[in-house]
């Protein structure tokens, strides 16, 4: 990830997402959710639909969840908030110390990772990024749905019908990782990051990158000169058929890495870990499913 915090104090940044103007007269006032990241955000929104009023702290590509520094303003938005999803496991721990510190207790609060019921390996490692795993989504969905029904049941079947949709979406996109598997399982790929692994490995996909190269990545450290000619070995050996690179977090040792890549005719698949302007959750995994099988059928 990145090596240093941003510190951003940016209240239209975390509100570009948040529906706006008052409900018309007659109708309840929409839920305050407030959602760690705007992949979240999107979520609620698929669950929530007019009912809510969704806060997205991070919906900037620039922005690190792992080293981010929230304002006041984002504190007063989670001492009103009714509803809040947040990742969990270490990725996004500013939303459980600014919960706490705007002294509301009463909140619903849906934790990914929780709700994924993923725990770390043998060797105590563990890949947080759980968007990337269909399966999680659809049962955050659910848990969305009944967060929100807590707080208003009377729209209790609203959420769940949409919650339902939104599973069926999820489906679709779960039979193309089926089909990539069933075309292509045990194909070697290099990763830049942990990022998209629950996704290459869904697809069959077997990741070849050293894990002390990916792990110093993220964690914004110094990659040793060993791990990185190691990993570029891969690409200049051409020993992986595609190489699915994070386009959020950049530096000179993943930029060589995509060098490598690029100069050897090796694809690569970029990802990110916020919503790309203009697209959902379901077109943004659709669009990074089929970058990935297009890549791995050239």
């Amino acid at each position: 990830m990145f090596a240093t915090a941003l510190a951003l104090g940016c209240g239209a940044c975390a509100r570009a997402d948040s529906a706006a103007g008052a409900p018309p007269a007659g109708l309840a006032p929409a839920i305050p959710v407030v959602a760690s990241t705007n992949v979240y955000g999107d979520v609620v929104r698929q669950i929530g639909a007019d009912k809510v009023d969704v806060v997205s702290i991070i919906s900037d590509p620039a922005q690190d969840p792992h080293s981010y520094e929230a304002s006041t303003r984002n504190q007063l938005e989670l001492a009103k908030a009714k509803v809040v999803v947040e990742n969990g496991g270490g990725y996004d721990d500013f939303v459980r110390r600014m919960l706490r510190g705007a002294d509301n207790s009463s909140a619903q609060v849906v934790n990914a990772v929780e709700v994924s019921g993923k725990t770390p390996d043998a060797a105590g490692e563990f890949n947080e990024h759980v968007w990337y795993d269909l399966p999680t989504m659809g049962k955050l969905g659910d848990r969305i749905a009944d967060a929100l029904t807590k707080v208003a049941p009377e729209d209790g079947a609203v959420f769940r019908q949409n919650s339902e949709t939104f599973k069926d979406k999820l489906a679709t996109l779960e039979k193309r990782t089926a089909q990539i598997d069933a075309r292509h399982a045990g194909t070697a790929v290099a990763v830049t990051e942990p990022v998209p692994l629950y996704l290459t490995e869904a697809s069959g996909l077997v990741n070849k990158t050293p894990a002390d190269f990916s792990e110093a990545i993220e964690e914004g450290e110094e990659v040793s000169p060993q791990s990185l000619r190691d990993t570029l070995a891969l690409l200049t050996g051409k020993q992986v058929d595609a190489l699915v690179h994070n386009e959020q977090t950049t530096g000179p040792q993943t930029e060589k890495v995509k060098q490598a890549a690029e100069d050897n005719g090796i694809p690569v698949v970029p990802v990110t870990e916020t919503l790309p302007e203009g697209e959902d959750y379901i077109s943004w995994m659709s669009s990074t499913i089929d970058a990935l099988d297009n890549a791995l059928d050239r």
